[in-house]
């Protein structure tokens, strides 16, 4: 039987709609900050550990930057992959902290990072082509790759290696016919990076398969504890073949700027322009400004927040190392931990049973109102997801919660 739902005063029948939107799964950690304002929204206090958003305000540089482009009236339609001026000054950060030549015409501006990876996966993958993820992987990967009708093939790593695939478990899951390999470094949702040395070993590993191009995503390059960044694309042998995706979200605490790029081959960079150029063209020049400061910022200036989520990481590391059947590494980046909690399946509160990490997330949600994603958005059901992007004051709350809520399991 047919299902009817009303809208808008009119009444569709459910196939009306594309095959492409209904196998569409909406976005996880979307849904649970939805969630998470439901129950505020009913005067309870939740604390949101689920958002993966700085709570910092962009630096003033970059916002006067932005006043200025409006006092210019950089308001007028902008070239499809971006202002000239933004595009340089991309090249120029590339040169600056990654050694990487890109010339303006190897580089496309979007309108947040998102958009850049879909537009290279729509580009690059045809129906049946097969895609390797390092898992647990960003929770739009898997939605991107199935909405080109492409095969996502998964290469697991769990806490025990810190979330980093090894060479042997890459080269045993590559071969002549793979597509594409994408992957975040430092990474989202476990925070792990690759070292220099761990990234030439997995270098090494792509050079036996030349047909492979490579989406490197390095959304926080700049939110680093440990280490120095390293971007596959310096791998001589890669270069061509590395799609480079970053943006000013992260590290700039730009969220709502909505400025992502893509650095690549011509030829790649070409195609996401014409994929854009049909979508949604350019991304506004007043964001574009205000990224040329942000590209030209002395990366030492993010100092301060990055040195702020580095306290939160112990503060949070100490707090769920105090609560038993939870799990957890040391990440050397972004600001994300990814506790393992299987151990917890199969316990009970009252009449609530947690068989898996949604159900434990949703229990966490409605008895500790701690808002957390489950693991299952990520590929690993054996773990949950917290952000330490909120206050010291909310992780302290939030963690004698949890201890509670989790305490009270049997």
């Amino acid at each position: 039987m047919l299902q009817f739902f009303s809208f808008a005063s009119q009444y569709y029948c459910m196939n009306v709609f594309s095959d492409r939107i209904q196998k569409l799964a909406e976005s996880e950690t979307i849904a649970m900050s939805q969630k998470s304002r439901d129950l505020k929204a009913l005067g309870h206090d939740v604390i949101n550990l689920s958002l993966g958003e700085p709570d910092f305000n962009t630096p003033e540089v970059i916002k006067n930057a932005a006043i200025q482009a409006v006092k210019d009236n950089v308001s007028h339609y902008t070239p499809v992959p971006g202002l000239v001026e933004v595009r340089k000054a991309i090249a120029a950060k590339l040169k600056r902290d990654n050694d990487l030549e890109y010339s303006m015409d190897q580089i496309v501006v979007s309108t947040g990072a998102k958009q850049s990876l879909m537009n290279t996966v729509l580009c690059l993958v045809n129906p049946g082509d097969k895609v390797v993820v390092a898992t647990p992987y960003w929770v739009s990967y898997k939605e991107m790759i199935g909405f080109a009708e492409g095969h996502m093939i998964e290469v697991q790593a769990g806490v025990e290696q810190d979330f980093k695939i090894t060479p042997e478990q890459l080269d045993a899951h590559l071969d002549q016919d793979t597509k594409l390999f994408m992957f975040s470094s430092p990474s989202n949702p476990t925070g792990g990076a690759y070292s220099k040395e761990e990234l030439l070993a997995l270098g090494e590993v792509f050079k036996k398969y030349p047909n492979v191009f490579i989406i490197s995503d390095e959304i926080y390059e700049h939110i680093r504890f440990e280490g120095d960044h390293f971007s596959l694309a310096a791998i001589p042998e890669l270069y061509s073949r590395v799609i480079t995706v970053n943006g000013v979200s992260k590290s700039f605490a730009m969220t709502g700027w909505r400025i992502g790029y893509i650095a690549a081959s011509k030829e790649i960079a070409k195609a996401c322009t014409k994929m854009q150029g049909q979508f949604t063209s350019a991304p506004s020049g007043i964001s574009q400004m205000a990224t040329v400061a942000a590209m030209e910022m002395n990366p030492a200036d993010l100092e301060p927040m990055v040195k702020e989520f580095k306290k939160r990481r112990e503060l949070m590391i100490d707090g769920l190392s105090k609560i038993d059947g939870v799990v957890c590494n040391r990440p050397e980046g972004a600001f994300y931990l990814f506790p393992k909690i299987s151990s917890l399946f199969g316990k009970s509160h009252n009449d609530m049973q947690i068989n898996n990490a949604s159900e434990l997330s949703m229990y966490l949600l409605e008895t500790a109102h701690v808002a957390t994603v489950s693991g299952s958005a990520f590929g690993a059901d054996e773990y949950i997801r917290l952000s330490y992007a909120a206050s010291e004051e909310d992780l302290k709350k939030a963690l004698d919660r949890l201890k509670i809520a989790i305490d009270q399991l049997n």
